[in-house]
């Protein structure tokens, strides 16, 4: 049982330490990491100072990850499509471009999250 149980607390270690490293490599050359980020950390100083119920603020610092998570994964995408189809390939646009497009509609669901929200 200690076994299984050391084991597992070191999957989760790497877990956390390839995580890690997967957002510094994204932050050292994605500015649009780095861009979404600091939007992140507006709207979050936001939902802290305007009076919001516990729900509304966890939906807009959700949705804020959400972006994050959304960049990282377009960074992950147009990193393997360079890597596998280094020329211009109309899939390999198609795989780019649909990944933007999830940050998009992140992005775009955060805003509507906040009008909802401000609105009521």
């Amino acid at each position: 049982m200690r076994e299984m149980l050391q084991a597992e607390a070191r999957r989760l270690a790497n877990t956390v330490i390839w995580s890690w490293d997967g957002f510094r490599a994204a932050w050292a050359t994605e500015k649009t990491l780095r861009q979404w980020t600091l939007a992140n950390v507006l709207s979050a100083a936001l939902a802290f100072a305007v009076d919001l119920s516990p729900g509304e603020r966890g939906l807009i610092l959700a949705l804020g990850l959400l972006i994050l998570a959304a960049e990282l994964i377009n960074t992950a995408i147009e990193e393997v499509v360079d890597m596998i189809a280094p020329g211009p390939d109309p899939r390999a646009k198609k795989a780019k471009d649909c990944g933007s497009a999830c940050v998009a509609l992140a992005a775009i669901a955060a805003g509507v999250a906040w009008v909802v929200v401000l609105v009521g």
